[in-house]
């Protein structure tokens, strides 16, 4: 029985089983034996045989969106308005037959969006050249999934399977699980809060089943088996995704009205040109990009040139990114702007920064 096989059969399996208190240790195991199936699926096979063309483009600009959808949704057509780069589009399925990088100027940032061959379903197991498509995908920080508006939610749900599959997680938090493998002294399982879906017993099953024996689990949050099993096994992408319903002219305005009301969604339409400015503050706002202006000593800030930095980032990010020995020879630094409580604030290397703020650094 191959790998395939034995997935599929597992999958029979959990839809059959009834979830409740007295299955839950017997699903606690399927889960983990499908997700070790499915994670030897996806390793290169160790045959010596042909290599594959892979599609994977240079990382370049600020940041990268990676642009998901079946074929026929209009994925060339909005890289070609969003971008001076020109993607084949045309009214058959399967234009796109390898990844198509553009560049969108917004805010003084250059973002890199990739244009992705169409994804089929069965894309996780290798079919349509989906496993290039996916491995693309999960290189990026954000992942627009473009989706027919006149088709309703099917392809939204294929397409979160086959992605789910591929260990992506879209718009979920990291588990706030503490996992560490230990040489010996069996198992220390602890929790910080009252447990509803997992148990002590459950644990160490899944633990077992993938022939861990001795380790510390400390759960810190109410998860289910799910997420226990994906700290396990590590290699999973936690990644914000904008659901984006194209072809929006084509359906009623009630329809619009519900599909643009439901979480992480945007309708546009990249025929008629519609609601494409909009998307594109969402798309910032998902990035979580800032921008951040520099000032010489007596002279008026560059407001033409800005820094793109991440949320969060701190004036020891931005030193770094001036340049490297920036930091060692820093002083102090005055900020305009809304991080600080006056302007100009003289601050230390630990300050973080806010969107649009200006910045003047003293050396010593």
């Amino acid at each position: 029985m191959g790998i395939l096989e034995k997935i599929a059969e597992i999958e029979r399996e959990i839809s059959r089983t009834q979830k409740n208190k007295a299955t839950e240790y017997h699903l606690g195991l399927l889960k983990a034996k499908l997700a070790k199936y499915r994670a030897q699926l996806l390793e290169p096979s160790k045959s010596a045989g042909a290599k594959g063309e892979g599609f994977d483009v240079m990382k370049s600009g600020d940041a990268r969106v990676a642009l998901i959808g079946f074929p026929s949704v209009g994925k060339s057509t909005f890289l070609s308005l969003m971008t001076s780069t020109a993607s084949e589009a045309a009214s058959y399925e399967f234009t796109t037959l390898t990844c198509i990088p553009g560049v969108i100027e917004y805010k003084g940032a250059n973002i890199q969006l990739l244009d992705l061959p169409g994804i089929i379903e069965g894309a996780a197991q290798g079919k349509g050249r989906g496993r290039q498509v996916i491995a693309v995908a999960r290189t990026a920080d954000v992942v627009i999934m473009m989706l027919d508006a006149t088709k309703g939610e099917v392809q939204r749900e294929l397409l979160e399977k086959e992605l789910e599959t591929v260990g992506i997680r879209l718009n979920r938090p990291k588990p706030n699980i503490y996992f560490k493998p230990k040489k010996g002294g069996g198992l220390s399982y602890n929790s910080t809060v009252p447990l509803t879906h997992c148990s002590e017993k459950l644990v160490q099953l899944i633990l077992h089943e993938y022939k861990i024996f001795n380790a510390e689990v400390l759960f810190r949050e109410d998860s289910t088996p799910d997420e226990f099993i994906d700290v396990i096994v590590g290699n999973r992408v936690y990644m914000p995704c904008l659901y984006v319903y194209n072809k929006v002219d084509q359906i009623s305005i009630e329809e619009v009205d519900r599909l643009a009301h439901r979480p992480n969604s945007v309708v546009i339409s990249c025929g008629m040109k519609l609601n494409l400015d909009y998307l594109l503050e969402q798309l910032w706002e998902y990035l979580a990009l800032i921008c951040i202006y520099t000032k010489k000593r007596g002279a008026r800030p560059d407001f033409g040139d800005p820094i793109i930095m991440r949320r969060g980032a701190s004036v020891e990010h931005v030193c770094h990114r001036i340049h490297r020995t920036l930091a060692s020879q820093f002083k102090y630094a005055l900020v305009w702007g809304t991080s600080t409580k006056y302007s100009p604030q003289r601050v230390g290397l630990t300050h973080i920064m806010e969107h649009e703020d200006v910045i003047q650094i003293v050396k010593k």
